[in-house]
């Protein structure tokens, strides 16, 4: 049963300045997805395909990243990560 707080989210989103504060994200498919100067404190991304995801200035602070796919995204520091 989907809760209110269940999100679909398709590859390449435009998530720019997104409150994504405490989402539940648990093997998200993230790839490409703006992220840029997006809120994600304490979210779940645990297994979350981040792929080539632009995190550029997103606010990361208590977010689980356990397993995330993070290969060519670019963190919020502007670092690609390989």
């Amino acid at each position: 049963m989907a809760r209110e707080d269940d999100y679909t989210i398709e590859p390449d989103a435009n998530l720019r300045g997104a409150n994504l504060r405490g989402a539940q994200l648990v093997d998200a498919d993230l790839a490409a997805a703006n992220l840029t100067d997006a809120d994600l404190r304490g979210a779940d991304l645990t297994g979350a395909n981040l792929t080539d995801a632009n995190l550029t200035d997103a606010i990361l602070k208590g977010t689980k990243m356990r397993g995330a796919k993070l290969g060519g995204a670019t963190m919020p520091d502007g670092s690609i990560h390989d």
